[in-house]
């Protein structure tokens, strides 16, 4: 979602007040009757001041997307970012100012229309006053949507077209790195929980069908109300963009979390979403205990055995999508 720069009430009212002065200028030096340009004078700088405030307002307005018109995932995501009724809320508050000071700007043009010349400049003063008091109403609205802009920049673009597979598992079992390996993204890879703070998207295309590949920020085995906004990232994603799981499962035990622990958080997505999944165990090198796996490997269907840092197994991945998509096909 791109939000244009949001001002401050300072800076709005700044730029509206000095294009009053500079429009009010040209009116000085135009040929109109003394008496009855003081009165004009202070008419165009009521209605310059007003104007530019509005449109810098209508400008944020227009540029901000409609929510509700979005599709799901993009609600959800400013909803887990930023709050969606929060957002709503204050571009409420920039729409009531818009109307608040139009009306602002019909009255006390008027009102300088009627008056005598030698009250004009108080009734300007007295506009421009209600003016300032409106724009400082709205400035914890500005404040927000300066923080929307800044959160919501790297708000993923996803393609709803392509077969999308989302990597999902434990923090730091290789799903940015099977990413690496699968596509052209460079997502950040470190050996610490909760490398990935966003939606990372990568591409790659077989046999002419595109596959879309989402990495998701790591998740941890614990119910939704528990989880913080880098686990809810990662839940907006698989709800609502995926085709298919691919669940990675590290079955070394290094990325710190047992494998009882991952496979509830499998049996838990398995449930939670109804989306087909692919499972894999990860890290195949560094694991030596067959035995120990094999209790989780028998309750699964035709896992895959890979290590995806050495490139070990990335081409069964690779083949198991490319089966998966044109099965897809089929349906459609």
């Amino acid at each position: 979602m791109i939000i244009p720069t949001v001002p401050t009430p300072d800076e709005l009212l700044d730029q509206g007040f000095r294009r009053a002065k500079k429009a009010a200028a040209l009116v000085r030096t135009s040929k109109i009757h003394r008496n009855k340009k003081s009165k004009r004078i202070e008419e165009v700088r009521v209605q310059t001041a007003c104007d530019v405030i509005i449109d810098r307002i209508k400008m944020i307005l227009d540029r901000v997307p409609d929510i509700e018109s979005l599709p799901e995932f993009y609600q959800d995501y400013i909803d887990v970012v930023v709050g969606v009724d929060q957002m709503k809320q204050s571009l409420g508050g920039l729409n009531w100012a818009v109307g608040i000071i139009t009306q602002l700007e019909k009255d006390y043009t008027s009102r300088i229309r009627r008056t005598r010349p030698e009250n004009a400049a108080n009734l300007r003063k007295q506009a421009f006053g209600r003016v300032a008091s409106v724009v400082n109403k709205i400035e914890k609205d500005l404040d927000f949507l300066d923080f929307a802009k800044a959160n919501l920049r790297n708000m993923p673009t996803v393609d709803f077209e392509a077969t999308t597979v989302v990597i999902a598992g434990f923090p730091n079992v290789g799903k940015s790195t099977l990413l690496r390996q699968l596509t052209t993204a460079e997502p950040k890879v470190a050996d610490y929980p909760f490398t990935t703070k966003g939606i990372q998207i990568g591409h790659m295309e077989r046999k002419w069908k595109k596959i879309q590949i989402i990495d998701t920020p790591g998740l941890l085995d614990r119910p939704i109300k528990d989880m913080n906004e880098i686990e809810l990232n990662a839940m907006v994603a698989l709800e609502h963009l995926a085709d298919v799981i691919l669940f990675i499962f590290d079955a070394s035990e290094t990325c710190g979390y047992p494998l009882d622990s991952q496979f509830r958080l499998y049996e838990e997505v398995k449930k939670l979403f109804k989306t087909p999944v692919i499972s894999l165990f990860n890290k195949m090198d560094l694991s030596d205990n067959i035995k120990y796996l094999e209790k989780y490997i028998n309750k699964l269907e035709q896992p895959l055995m890979v290590s995806v840092s050495q490139g070990m197994g990335v081409s069964e991945i690779i083949n198991r999508l490319e089966e998966f998509g044109e099965r897809k096909e089929k349906i459609r």
